[in-house]
């Protein structure tokens, strides 16, 4: 456990390191996490605090607030770190895990949002000014091309606020949670894992929810209603959930047909790097929910 109080200390204070701030971001729950199954309240709590003293003297010398940053940044991602540690004492299922990882965050980057706007802070429209510089600062070239104009591209972004949140929480969780239990399995620890791949199957009631979406989007021309919001975050959220559906039933095919992983991993590469096949996938995700494709499959 000092092994990882240590790794945990360097991960915070790489955070700001250009080269190396994308890799350990990703990684900075797993070490808390780690820490806080494998130990008790108290001995957790020594860990964490003399983690933080260590990280703030340090990061004061260099910087007399960025040692206050570095330990705010690690105490709000400590609630996820309860709420998974917890389940993961319990034996919870991983996708309660993941779920209740995921909205904790996500309930924490609300409470962001919320807590700035009462202190007079604005961060959508820092956002909007960000993206609006960004956009200008393209050739104008690349400008002309664009199908919509500056303004109502930028507005568009701004709106998808909540998509960009939501992907980053599950995103986040997902690869904690990953990393976290291949430790915690290989040092004793009973945590449960998903089901295998080909398993993996939505509830029908999200192909109504996306019929539903796409019927309303037909209908709603407004762009600054709030209807047209809710559209704009929830069909990319439903498109991407039966994209992975998708990749679920090419594992089974492929599982069904005793045939080697070539099928789904093309499917993935296809998926990842060929964004025109992203509504076929999509497509074939909600076939396979809606109707009964794999039973008859194994029927025959």
């Amino acid at each position: 456990m000092l092994g990882w109080s240590i790794a945990y200390i360097f991960l915070l204070l790489s955070i700001f390191l250009p080269l190396l701030s994308l890799i350990t971001a990703a990684l900075l729950i797993v070490p808390v996490l780690i820490m806080y199954v494998k130990l008790g309240t108290r001995r957790f709590l020594v860990h964490y605090i003399v983690s933080l003293a260590v990280v703030y003297f340090v990061a004061s010398l260099l910087a007399g607030w960025l040692g206050a940053l570095l330990v705010s940044v690690s105490v709000f991602f400590l609630p996820p770190v309860i709420q998974m540690g917890n389940l993961y004492k319990k034996r919870a299922a991983a996708r309660t895990v993941i779920t209740a990882g995921t909205l904790t965050l996500l309930g924490e980057l609300l409470l962001t949002l919320v807590v700035c706007s009462m202190f007079g802070l604005n961060p959508v429209g820092s956002m909007k000014r960000f993206m609006m510089e960004s956009v200008q600062t393209l050739p104008p070239q690349v400008q002309s091309i664009m199908a919509i104009d500056m303004d109502t591209f930028v507005q568009l972004m701004v709106q998808m606020l909540p998509l960009y949140m939501i992907g980053f929480s599950l995103f986040y969780v997902v690869i904690s949670h990953w990393l976290a239990r291949k430790v915690l399995v290989r040092s004793g620890e009973s945590i449960p894992a998903f089901k295998p791949i080909k398993d993996w199957m939505l509830p029908k009631s999200f192909v109504w929810l996306y019929l539903l979406a796409l019927i309303l989007e037909m209908f709603v021309k407004d762009s600054r209603s709030m209807i047209f919001t809710v559209l704009l975050n929830l069909l990319p959220l439903l498109m991407a959930a039966f994209a992975v559906q998708a990749i679920a039933f090419l594992f089974y095919v492929a599982h069904v047909k005793r045939w080697n992983k070539t099928l789904p991993i093309v499917g993935i590469l296809l998926l990842l790097f060929f964004p025109p096949a992203y509504f076929m996938f999509s497509l074939l995700g909600v076939f396979d929910v809606a109707f009964p494709i794999r039973d008859r499959m194994t029927s025959k």
